[in-house]
């Protein structure tokens, strides 16, 4: 990699398979989510998801290239995170709280993605594509915003009993 295009481009695979790595795994949550409102905000962003990646073919057809088979390791990484999480069989109220905050996770990622890209689409002249990303970003800090919003509702059920049941039994026993 010798240019900023080169460079820009293999940005942009690098997003596509993040994206397309998510569309998976938003179906995913889709399914383990036991709030039927989260369940919902889940589906509706992978379908938007999927216009995203199509919007990426888009891109990559002006510049008159091809995706290149890669691998987004920072998205892998939080999925990843996701399945070691669920190996512990977490009560699905706090799954859902997992799912959030790997959600606002997500999109934080992306965010900061799309706006070098843009950045980097600016600096070449490449206009259409500035627009295009610029309307992806526009969607990923919406769905930011609705994921901060269920950060703020959906909270564990059992937040700190275990703790407050062990501090009581250490100060019945020292009274003793």
């Amino acid at each position: 990699m010798q240019t900023g295009r080169e460079f820009f481009i293999h940005g942009l695979n690098d997003i596509y398979d993040a994206e397309q790595q998510l569309v998976e795994a938003l179906g995913e949550l889709e399914q383990d989510s036991s709030n039927g409102q989260l369940k919902k905000a889940f589906g509706t962003h992978r379908a938007q998801t999927e216009k995203q990646v199509q919007r990426l073919d888009q891109v990559f057809e002006i510049l008159g290239e091809s995706p290149e088979d890669t691998e987004c390791h920072g998205i892998r990484g939080i999925i990843q995170e996701k399945k070691s999480f669920q190996e512990e069989d977490p009560s699905p109220d706090l799954v859902d709280v997992f799912n959030v905050g790997g959600g606002i996770k997500t999109e934080q990622y992306e965010i900061a993605e799309y706006e070098s890209l843009i950045d980097l689409a600016r600096e070449l002249g490449e206009n259409k594509i500035v627009k295009l990303l610029g309307q992806t970003l526009k969607e990923e800090q919406a769905t930011l915003k609705k994921m901060e919003q269920f950060e703020k509702k959906i909270k564990p059920e059992q937040m700190g009993a275990e703790e407050e049941e062990g501090t009581r039994s250490r100060r019945s026993r020292r009274a003793a």
